[in-house]
């Protein structure tokens, strides 16, 4: 247990900043989830109208510290390459 004045407060915030935080991640999961889903079956149209919408919740996630930009954009980059097989399948 913390013992001085700032420790307490400190503690105070940081179970304030874990609940903000653990929604913010949470969040960016569930736009990753829906789009991946899109993506597998098949779904081109549904998939095309959630990338941008996912990719702007993964850069908000990135830039609240929820995950790191390197990590943010790497999903970013992977999920837009499986939507681009996806039109090419579709388109083939």
């Amino acid at each position: 247990m913390p013992n001085t004045k700032a420790a307490k407060k400190a503690l105070r915030v940081a179970r304030r900043r874990t609940v903000i935080n653990r929604a913010r991640k949470s969040r960016v999961r569930t736009f990753i989830r829906k789009l991946e889903r899109a993506i597998e079956a098949g779904d081109l149209e549904t998939a095309k109208q959630l990338f941008p919408v996912t990719e702007g919740e993964i850069m908000k996630g990135a830039q609240r510290g929820v995950m790191h930009k390197r990590a943010a954009s790497r999903k970013i980059s992977r999920l837009h390459q499986k939507l681009k097989k996806l039109e090419q399948g579709a388109m083939a």
